[in-house]
This record gives structure tokens, sequence and C-alpha cells, in this order.
């Protein structure tokens, strides 16, 4: 068959499972390296290729879109896609797909691991332990925030924000959310939802967890003006994308104390972090890690080997992002 002649670039280390896949239907020129490729080595790369497998380092802009002659597919091992101009790829008639759904649960147990640690002080008591400064018991040592019972606001209620919201019900929570879509009446019933105003969020909640895509109107949500509307006693979850909260802004806000603690997962320029935030004890970081458990990156590395197959072979990709090309 003529699509077994199909050569497809994995752009940088995935699970063996995907490659083991591609292999037996595909010529796969595979970099399987933690590192990947640099937008020089990529440009390279990607000339006489039919399909790329590419993770959120990959930097798909325009100028490269537009090179990609023969490319059917760019299929990211990612639920996010602001590596790629989805706008230059349907123009250039290239299908972008994602890896939506199945790691769901498992970063909204992470955004929720997140908020527990800061709110509970996890780290700090870590810490604490380990540097042999715990001498006695006494009655505010690392004492923290109640989970149990309190508001938490949830901005943009898709998938993992439901999942998210789920998780705050079993802990008793009153649920606000704003987005700029309102959720179904059913799924508001559901959940105990109550869908509020931006201000009224940032005013009213007791964590503040952010699952909204990295979009133009979504860039720097947080920043300022909206720490300054939190409570002191607040605490801000982010596992979403870093340039949907001013890190800066944040940096100062956690170092003046006001708000109490943030969680954060992802960052405005991975692998770089704000350097006021790497001294502050009221921060947990984490290394873009929310999805990771060993089944669920091993599901997203076959499903973007599933959905760049399915491109090839002229079916429609399952996690289609750019559906209009699909006629």
């Amino acid at each position: 068959m003529a699509h077994t002649r199909a050569k497809i670039l994995v752009t940088k280390r995935v699970f063996p499972e995907a490659i083991a896949f591609l292999e037996q239907r595909y010529e796969v020129d595979y970099v399987a390296t933690d590192e990947g490729l640099s937008s020089d080595q990529l440009s390279q790369r990607v000339r006489g290729v039919q399909a790329i497998v590419s993770q959120l380092t990959d930097k798909f802009n325009a100028g490269l879109i537009d090179t990609l002659d023969g490319v059917k597919v760019i299929s990211n091992v990612a639920v996010g896609f602001d590596n790629i101009d989805i706008a230059a790829a349907t123009q250039k008639g290239i299908f972008a797909t994602n890896t939506p759904d199945v790691l769901t649960e498992t970063t909204a147990d992470f955004a929720f691991s997140l908020l527990m640690a800061a709110a509970r002080r996890v780290v700090e008591g870590h810490q604490f332990v380990h540097s042999g400064q715990w001498k006695q018991w006494t009655i505010d040592l690392l004492a923290g925030q109640d989970i149990f019972g309190q508001t938490l606001g949830i901005f943009g209620m898709g998938r993992i924000g439901q999942a998210v919201a789920r998780r705050g019900r079993g802990f008793s929570m009153r649920l606000i959310y704003h987005d700029a879509q309102r959720a179904p009446a059913e799924l508001e019933k559901e959940l105990g939802l109550e869908f509020v105003s931006k201000d009224e969020l940032l005013r009213s909640a007791d964590f503040v967890s952010l699952h909204v895509p990295l979009l133009e109107s979504t860039r720097k949500l947080i920043g300022a003006p909206e720490l300054a509307m939190m409570k002191p006693s607040a605490i801000l979850v982010n596992t979403a994308r870093g340039p949907v909260v001013d890190e800066a802004a944040l940096a100062r806000a956690l170092a003046q104390g006001q708000i109490a603690s943030a969680g954060l997962d992802v960052f405005e320029r991975e692998p770089e972090v704000h350097p006021g935030l790497l001294h502050l004890r009221n921060v947990v970081l984490a290394p873009h890690i929310a999805s990771a458990s060993v089944e669920t990156r091993r599901k997203m590395s076959m499903m973007a080997a599933e959905n760049a197959a399915a491109a090839l072979e002229g079916r429609r990709p399952p996690n289609l992002i750019n559906s209009a090309l699909w006629r």
C-alpha cells in the first residue's frame, strides 16, 4: 500500500510503544533524545516527511509551516497546542491534532495535589524535617489553610476544570467558576457550580485554579490587578499554561503577602522560572508534570501516533483541531 512508504518525523523521545506502532507502518525518523531539535534542526529535519509527531517545545510558527510541503499532519503529544500556528497550518492544508481526554483525570489529580500541598505547606514541612530544624511540636508550627468546606474558584470549565470541580465536591467545597462560555445548565446542576464574573471569583475564592487554554484573551489573565482583588489567605494554582499568569506580578504578590501561597506547574518561559519565585517559601513549584503518570504519558504517545497514522491513511484523525479541513 502506498502509505507504507510515508516518512514520519518524531521530534523528541516518546514512550516506545508509539515508535513500535509507527515503525510497523512507516519510515520513522526518530529523535530519541530529551533535548529534541533546535528551531534550525527542526526546519532541516522536516524536509521530505509527510507527518510530524511533535511536542510543546517544537515551535511551528507561520514561517516554518509555510515550508512544510507534503506534510499532512502535525500531531502534538499534548492537549495544548499553542506551539502550533493553527491558522497557518489550516491555510497550508495541514491537519493539527492533540491528545485530549486521556490526561484529564491525571492533570486534575495534580492540580488538586498542588492545591493541597500549598494549603497545608507540605513542601515547607518536608524541608523543615530534612534540615533538622524540627525540635518540638508547637501550636502553630507550619499552620496552613483549610481545604474542606472552602470556596474553590475555577477559571475554565472544560474537561479538566470539570474534573477539578468533582474533586472539590469531595471536599464539600463551594464551587464557583468563570468561563468565556457558560457551562450547560445540567452540568452546573450536576456539579453544583455557580457561574460568576471574573471579579467576583477573584474576590470570593479561597482557592483559584486555572484551566484555560493559552489564547490572546487569556494571556496574563492573572496579573497585578487580579492578584490585588484576591483574599490575603487565597491560594493560586496554575496547571494550564505559564503565560496565563504574570509571573513577575505573582512573585511580588507572594513576597508581600498579598496572597497566601501558590502552586505552579507551568511557567512563562519554561524551563526558566522567574527568579523572584525561586527564593519564596510560600510557593510550590513543579516542572510541568501535571499529566506525568506513566499510564497517561504512554497513552498520550500512542494517541499522537494514531492521530498521525489516521491522517496518512486518509482517515479523519480522531483528535483533529482544525476540523474545517475535513470535508
